[in-house]
This record gives C-alpha cells, sequence and structure tokens, in this order.
C-alpha cells in the first residue's frame, strides 16, 4: 500500500494553518490503523499501544506548523510515532509495567472454509508471535517493510538508519522468523 492518498490530498503551508483539523482528520483516517499497530509493535500491550496512538496525533496536531514538506506526511507522521514509542520504551512508566496481551485476533473470511480459516489463523498467530518475539530492531523493521509497506528508504526517513543497516536487519529478521517457523512446525 503505497501513499497514493497524498495526491488526492493537496496541502500547502496555508492549508497546514488554516485547516489543521481537516489535516488531522485525514492523517487519522488514512493512517490511524498503522500507527496503532506500530505502537503496538514496541508495547506488546492493545491498551497501551491504543494510549501511544492518541498521544502521537495529539503531538503531530501540535508539530503541524513544523511539517516542511521535505518529506511524505505518512513519513513524518511515523517519525514522530517511532520516537514516541521509543521514548515510551525508555521511560521509567513502561519498566514497571508488567505487559502481558494477547495479539490482534485475525478476523476470518466469511467466503473461506472453516478448516482453511483454522489453518490460516493458526498460521497467521504462530507467525504474528513469532514477529512479536524479535528483537525490537527487528520488529521495527518488518513492521514496517511487510506490514506498512514502506520502502527501505521510507524506513531510513523515518528511523534515521543507514539503508544497509536495514537491509542487514531485515534479513536477519526473516532467517530469524524462518527458523522460530521451522520450529515450530516440528
Amino acid at each position: 500500500m503505497h501513499d497514493t492518498t497524498q495526491h488526492a490530498f493537496s496541502y500547502d503551508d496555508k492549508t497546514i494553518e488554516h485547516d489543521k483539523d481537516v489535516l488531522l482528520d485525514h492523517m487519522m483516517h488514512q493512517y490511524g490503523d498503522g500507527i496503532l499497530h506500530l505502537a503496538y509493535t514496541y508495547v506488546k500491550n492493545e491498551a497501551t499501544a491504543e494510549d501511544l496512538t492518541q498521544e502521537i496525533f495529539v503531538k503531530s496536531y501540535q508539530k503541524l506548523h513544523q511539517f516542511k514538506q521535505q518529506s511524505s506526511l505518512k513519513t513524518w507522521l511515523y517519525r514522530i510515532a517511532s520516537n514516541h514509542c521509543k521514548d515510551y520504551v525508555k521511560s521509567f512508566h513502561h519498566r514497571k509495567m508488567i505487559v502481558h496481551d494477547k495479539l490482534f485476533d485475525a478476523l476470518p473470511s466469511a467466503t473461506k472454509q472453516v478448516e482453511e480459516t483454522v489453518i490460516q489463523t493458526s498460521e497467521e498467530h504462530t507467525l504474528a508471535n513469532a514477529v512479536m518475539h524479535l528483537p525490537l530492531k527487528y520488529r521495527e523493521v518488518i513492521h514496517m517493510h511487510y506490514y506498512e509497506d514502506m520502502s527501505l528508504a521510507e524506513i531510513h526517513d523515518v528511523t534515521s538508519v543507514n539503508i544497509n543497516t536495514l537491509k542487514t536487519r531485515l534479513k536477519r529478521a526473516k532467517d530469524l522468523l524462518k527458523q522460530h517457523m521451522t520450529n515450530e512446525e516440528v
């Protein structure tokens, strides 16, 4: 999913200043679920991820005047989200919390047969569980690349991590996932 709405939703400095509410509504509608899932990859707790998502949109609203369009709106918002989540993970409050929560459940499609749905849901759960057990630096790049369909250049813009380092992290993450999934099959 590439950021195709960027072309449909035009904004300039004047729009940003005068229509902040419209722009915020657009960002929440377009990127809300992705930001929520990104936050969840950091904290592994649904309620905390929802709180962080809300804080991220408040922060982005307050900083809209700083958006200079040097990157896409999506990249700018994900940078705020990534930094906010990293700050939270480093915070004293987070270290004091005990985080045990279920992964987001995949909803089965009504058109699939029951057996296929059970198998697919089980495989998705196993994969999602494996992703959530990766170290944060791998989880982050896997989430942005595969779940948010971001290019390595976009991930670089969000995280400021060197592209070659991102390639290495992506490869190591895939190797770890493959190893975990192979062990699950045994």
